[in-house]
């Protein structure tokens, strides 16, 4: 058969099931391929950018890896920003870029670049493929690699000239395999510290997202009582509603949840990423005791030296903790009053506007407590990057582990609207919203006819300012004033119109939830613009700013 027929039966024989991108000249012949395919949904976007937040946010979603296509030269290099995003924030992907023929490779000729020397920084690995024959193994071992935790991006390029050999070659049956886990005697010595401790505490980072982990650690909380900090990927890791749960950690100031840190004599990392919250800001001393548990060793860094390490799968790590912990019985369970206090506190700051009544702009908190309201315990929020993103991080709690999904890694600037656009692909029967500021969302404004032309039932909300708000608030913060950050924005109701979409524009912050719940049953995508107060911005930071510990 052709090699490109190859190529297309490997990805069937893996599972793949959508691909997002935009073709090229030179991969016509992997076009003409999958079109065959009836397993395979190819998704047409209008921008490489958007392909690669559609596929990202698929492999969030569902663990596995969903494909996001360029052509060669610029269709690669719109590429990259998602891809790294993906890779930074975990989720699998496999990254397909045409090339020119192979023939032309060496000299200087037309599109041409070395994108696989591109990728490398942001990829767990990028090849070419240069012959027909190798197609089974290189796929086979991309999505091995793009599965393996940590999950990531793996790029894949297909020269024209090879996409039309023939080849004899057959694809590879996948094979699963159980994680290595972690050794008896080192969870004996972590249980062991966790007995000792007066005032433990868990930071739940994003490997703690995955089913088999939540359920093992609400377990082991509801046996225990110690209390959880979410980082802003691993919300839902436990239920928003339980005692245990102190909400989350992330922003640049101590919080109110960071005294929980400040208490503790153990903190239990539980796949945390460095990234997601540097322990440079809640162990500044760097002389916790800490206990890691994640599926890769602990990254070596001034702040952050565990007195054990166990590597291995998390959700079999937290299941022989909780098998220890049942043997003790009754005696296993904490009274950890101050960090009951902490949720207390906290749980009123989230409620303070919750019957705001303003007008002219909404609140922040006003406009995240509706939408907390009128989305069920599974719908799925998507935040972008923004002044927004800080709010919803505070403000926005979840029941459930993936249900509310914010670029935390590499932070990329339009992941909103592309990323509902996947997410209500694959789960056509929730709710799916996503937040964006102005900036954010004309970012990728194109791929509001993507959404039209799929027919998604997804509401996007923005947050009109007319600038830059987090650089804004950053900058207020450090200099006491800002750059110039402002710009000018479309008629929103026409735009909604243009693309077809279904329109409504919210001055009065008590119809937003009215407004919001009436968009969520609308067919096909919906776009809610309301003007929002920052001026809560700078208030947050002075709050934030004048907490001490304890409260």
């Amino acid at each position: 058969m052709k090699a490109s027929d190859l190529f297309v039966q490997c990805l069937e024989q893996e599972g793949i099931e959508y691909i997002f991108g935009v073709p090229g000249e030179e991969n016509a012949d992997f076009m003409m391929s999958l079109e065959k395919s009836s397993s395979i949904t190819f998704v047409l976007t209008r921008h490489e950018q958007g392909a690669a937040f559609m596929a990202e946010v698929y492999g969030r979603l569902t663990g596995n890896p969903a494909c996001c296509l360029g052509t060669l030269g610029p269709g690669a290099t719109n590429l990259i920003t998602g891809v790294a995003d993906s890779n930074m924030d975990r989720a699998p992907m496999l990254v397909l870029t045409g090339q020119g023929a192979t023939t032309r490779l060496h000299k200087e000729s037309h599109q041409i670049m070395d994108a696989v020397q591109m990728f490398q920084p942001v990829t767990k690995w990028a090849t070419s493929i240069l012959h027909a024959d190798t197609i089974p193994e290189t796929i086979r071992k991309a999505v091995r690699l793009a599965r393996t935790e940590k999950p990531g991006a793996v790029h894949i390029e297909l020269p024209e000239d090879v996409a039309k050999m023939e080849t004899t070659a057959k694809p590879l049956d996948p094979k699963r395999f159980r994680r290595p886990v972690t050794d008896d005697k080192i969870v004996n010595r972590a249980f062991d510290l966790i007995k000792a401790a007066k005032q433990p505490v868990i930071i739940a980072g994003n490997g703690c997202i995955r089913r088999r982990a939540s359920k093992q650690l609400r377990l082991l909380c509801d046996l225990t009582g110690i209390g959880v900090i979410s980082t802003f990927m691993a919300k839902g890791a436990v239920d928003k509603d339980a005692d245990y749960c102190l909400y989350t950690v992330g922003l640049g100031k101590k919080d109110r949840v960071n005294c929980a840190i400040d208490d503790a004599d153990l903190v239990i990392t539980l796949g945390l990423d460095m990234v997601e919250y540097h322990p440079k800001l809640w162990n500044p001393g760097g002389d916790k005791a800490v206990i890691h548990a994640d599926f890769l060793p602990a990254e070596i860094d001034a702040h952050y030296h565990p007195e054990v390490e166990l590597v291995g799968d998390l959700a079999h790590t937290l299941w022989m903790f909780n098998e220890r912990v049942q043997a003790l019985g009754s005696s296993a369970r904490l009274k950890l009053d101050r960090q009951l206090r902490i949720r207390e506190e906290m749980t009123a700051d989230l409620e303070e506007y919750k019957d705001d009544d303003t007008s002219g702009s909404i609140r922040p908190q006003k406009a995240i407590w509706d939408a907390r309201d009128v989305m069920g315990p599974d719908d799925i929020l998507l935040s972008d990057v923004g002044a927004h993103k800080m709010w919803i991080a505070r403000h926005y709690h979840c029941h459930q582990p993936n249900t509310c999904l914010i670029p935390n890694g590499f932070c990329s600037m339009g992941f909103a609207l592309p990323g509902a656009i996947a997410a209500s692909l694959v789960y056509p029967d929730r709710n799916v919203l996503a937040i964006a500021g102005d900036g954010g969302f004309l970012m990728n404004v194109q791929e509001m006819e993507t959404a039209r032309r799929l027919n998604c039932n997804m509401v996007v909300m923005v947050w009109e300012d007319s600038a830059y708000g987090l650089i804004a608030w950053k900058q207020d913060d450090h200099f006491k004033r800002h750059t110039d950050l402002s710009f000018d924005n479309p008629d929103w109701m026409q735009l909604a119109s243009a693309f077809g979409w279904h329109g409504h524009h919210v001055e009065e912050s008590k119809r937003l939830k009215v407004v919001l719940a009436s968009a969520l049953q609308e067919q096909g995508p919906s776009l809610v613009v309301i003007p929002i107060d920052y001026r809560e911005n700078p208030l947050l930071s002075q709050k934030l700013g004048e907490l001490t510990c304890p409260i």
